[in-house]
């Protein structure tokens, strides 16, 4: 089984045409400890140098990426981006890979941050960037917190109960889909779903429709008699 990191890099040399040369030089470069700097200059370089093109993986390609690491779903990610995360991912720096983390989060522009955010389910010492991810998930830009929140499984794995459920009902409020979310049906609790009928009911009043999404991480609760109310009025509403 190939690691994450070997997937990444066969899939952004493969795309990365007469351009192949200077990325391998400089993922070398990386990888032999450069100065903090030149990961700097490469994260700003790669969409110049290699492009804005969708990564456009197959899906054999998605399953190896399953496989290197459960929930890992590539399948939005962008040439540059993966290249972002691939020049990270290789940097051995002086610092602990926290620290370079939130420097570069702390000055990347939107495309960046999307891309540094993707990378989270890649990257060591994930504890250590939880106050990071907090501030992904605070954003006003709905990209930057779909970066965590879609096809990214470290919400899944890291979050507790209380935090799960703030940031379901987050994507819900910025009008971010709930399917793409890792362990939706997983990580589904009763408490989330009695928020979300709340939600639905709220919506309802207000005679706003309510997305069939929402039911996911409810249905696996009914018998509770609000929960059941609030299913067979969705049922209703659909029929």
């Amino acid at each position: 089984m190939a690691a994450p990191v070997e997937l990444l890099r066969g899939w952004v040399m493969a795309r990365a045409g007469k351009e192949a040369m200077w990325l391998g030089d400089t993922l070398a470069n990386l990888a032999d400890g450069a100065p903090e700097k030149a990961l700097h200059v490469v994260l700003g370089l790669a969409p110049r140098r290699l492009g804005k093109a969708d990564l456009a993986l197959s899906p054999a390609d998605l399953r190896a990426a399953d496989a290197a690491r459960p929930g890992w779903d590539p399948s939005d990610w962008s040439l540059d981006g993966a290249a972002r995360v691939l020049a990270l991912l290789v940097y051995r720096g002086a610092r602990p890979f926290a620290e370079t983390f939130k420097d570069l989060r702390r000055t990347a522009d939107a495309a960046e941050m999307i891309a540094l955010y993707r990378g989270l389910p890649l990257y060591p010492e994930p504890e250590a960037l939880d106050f990071e991810v907090g501030e992904g998930l605070r954003s006003n830009l709905r990209p930057v917190f779909e970066a965590i929140a879609h096809r990214n499984p470290w919400p899944r794995d890291h979050f507790d109960e209380h935090r799960w459920n703030h940031m379901i009902l987050k994507a819900l409020f910025v009008g971010a889909r709930l399917a793409p979310i890792v362990g939706l049906e997983a990580r589904a609790n009763p408490e989330l779903a009695r928020i979300l009928c709340d939600y639905a009911d709220e919506r309802w009043a207000a005679g706003r429709p309510v997305t069939p999404e929402l039911w996911i991480p409810v249905r696996p609760f009914a018998g509770d008699p609000k929960i059941d109310a609030a299913l067979a009025r969705a049922e209703e509403t659909t029929a």
